[in-house]
């Protein structure tokens, strides 16, 4: 059934006003990280940068789904850190979708911040999760020695990248690496770990160690170039695989042996043709309100994201702060759940029997949060609010198919978990620039802090408790430290959620042993 948007309310001019207001914040950040990743050393000649690279490794004219592009933002303080430090996304190569991590020489040569590390394993994440061939364009100084002790050690840091790679690779999904500059120290091994290693001649060098440390270390004095050239490691060590007379012919090596790789698995999930939306992204500006305390109808933003605006409603007289049912994105067939306000025990058994539905059938999920959290107050624990809250939580974390969430508003306390927030390892998690983040809305945690400091005689300054809450719950401070894959404009939606879709047709399907079970 297509969706039918109603005329625009009273204000419609200052809600669209207020969504251009945020979106431009958002470009202009964009933009400021991308300028800062441009400056090329003049010596270099015909040497690219990260970001060109990339442009020129990708088919021509193919969409490049960029993650987290504002990670590490002021993570560091004065040390700028853009993109943190890496560039990592979703790119069609050679015809196949595959996971591009670029090292940025423009940072600290390369070198591994924390949050870098962070991202180089979400990237990983993303391809095992859905099988996606791994290409990794190195030009890195190893880790960020003043901050070694926050990523050297630990379960996630700097050798779970390489744990990452050795697992990937024998599961058959192929770890691909050219050599584009100085690979030094824990930096050498992301080469000498992958499948395939292309070098580029005479700018690419791979050793543990440079020269000051091997002179320190032995008393050895010896060139980088004899240390770890490309003559040394095609001729001597055996470590590459090829040798590239320059960047481009590397990428175009790259580019080949992608084009030669095995089919992979089957695609889980079926795709017809795509047909655009009825109605454009700007018809939902107009439609949702400035702030997050006013709910609004998810099926405004369904009627300008799925396929002709047709949208299959299951159980709409039932559970209704919660929309669920079945639509198409870019041709695929997908399962939406989308909140239209507080959860109920109702919307809540809804959701499990939806989930249970859709994971019986291997359908896909898009989980589209605005979300307040779960109802609270007595007639909410008499009608089972917590055990059919579980149930919906313990569905999404058992759900064996793809999930995909998006967050468009509030995403406060459970809420976040039961519409599949980060911790529930969903393929992918994309914000809009007026999300939120937190355990509560500031003015209900104000009034929690002031209830617990009346009774110790110390009630936070309101004015700056609400500033600081909503700095932290901010959707920067969340993908500065990669809570999401990106914040993204609402014009993109469509094409973000249909690339993110794409990319999750070879994760293998999961059968659900006991059939669907009615709430």
């Amino acid at each position: 059934m297509r969706i039918v948007l109603p005329k625009p309310e009273d204000g419609e001019k200052s809600n669209t006003r207020h969504h251009h207001r945020l979106l431009s914040k958002l470009r202009d950040l964009h933009k400021e990280v991308q300028q800062k990743q441009t400056v090329k050393d003049p010596c270099k000649s015909g040497e690219l940068t990260a970001r060109e690279r990339i442009d020129k490794l990708k088919d021509p004219g193919s969409y490049f789904l960029e993650l987290s592009p504002l990670a590490g933002l002021g993570l560091y303080g004065n040390t700028k850190v853009p993109c943190g430090g890496i560039i990592t996304g979703l790119a069609s190569i050679a015809g196949r979708l595959c996971m591009v991590v670029a090292n940025d020489p423009t940072v600290k040569g390369g070198s591994y911040f924390p949050i870098t590390v962070k991202k180089h394993l979400r990237a990983q994440e993303i391809a095992e999760k859905n099988r996606l061939p791994c290409l990794y364009l190195v030009d890195s100084g190893g880790a960020y020695l003043p901050l070694q002790s926050e990523l050297f050690g630990d379960r996630e840091h700097f050798g779970r990248i390489f744990y990452r790679q050795a697992q990937m690779s024998s599961q058959g999904i192929a770890q691909l690496a050219a050599v584009h500059g100085h690979c030094t120290a824990g930096g050498a091994y992301i080469p000498a770990m992958s499948d395939y290693t292309v070098m580029v001649k005479g700018r690419g060098r791979i050793f543990l160690a440079g020269p000051p440390l091997v002179k320190a270390a032995t008393g050895e004095e010896i060139s980088s170039m004899e240390l770890g050239g490309w003559q040394l490691h095609s001729k001597e060590s055996g470590l590459v695989d090829a040798v590239a007379d320059s960047d481009a012919d590397a990428l175009d090596l790259l580019r080949r042996r992608v084009a030669n790789l095995p089919a992979g698995h089957k695609p889980s999930v079926n795709l017809h043709p795509s047909t655009e939306p009825h109605y454009q992204i700007e018809n939902y500006y107009s439609h949702i309100p400035t702030s997050h305390q006013h709910r609004w109808d998810p099926k405004i933003l369904l009627a300008c994201l799925v396929d002709s605006s047709e949208f299959e409603e299951f159980k709409p007289d039932y559970g209704q702060t919660l929309v669920t049912g079945w639509a198409r994105i870019k041709g695929v067939f997908v399962g939406i759940i989308a909140n239209y306000g507080v959860l109920l025990a109702d919307s809540a058994k809804k959701a499990t029997h939806f989930i249970n539905l859709c994971t019986q059938h291997n359908t896909p999920l898009l989980f589209v949060q605005n979300i307040t959290g779960f109802m609270v107050g007595r007639d909410a624990e008499r009608s089972g609010i917590a055990k059919e809250g579980a149930k919906m939580v313990r569905a999404v974390a058992n759900a064996g198919v793809p999930k995909i969430t998006l967050i468009v508003g509030g995403s406060y306390g459970a809420g976040n978990y039961a519409m599949c927030g980060r911790a529930y390892e969903g393929n992918y998690l994309f914000s809009w620039p007026q999300s939120k983040v937190a355990v509560m809305g500031a003015e209900q945690a104000y009034g929690v802090m002031s209830a617990i400091g009346s009774k110790k005689s110390s009630i936070p300054n309101r004015d700056q408790f609400l500033n600081d809450y909503h700095e932290v719950s901010s959707p920067y401070f969340a993908t500065a430290r990669l809570w999401d894959d990106g914040i993204i404009e609402p014009n993109q939606t469509r094409q973000v959620m249909g690339c993110a879709l794409v990319s999750t047709l070879g994760q293998p399907e999961k059968q659900n042993p006991r059939g669907v079970i009615r709430m």
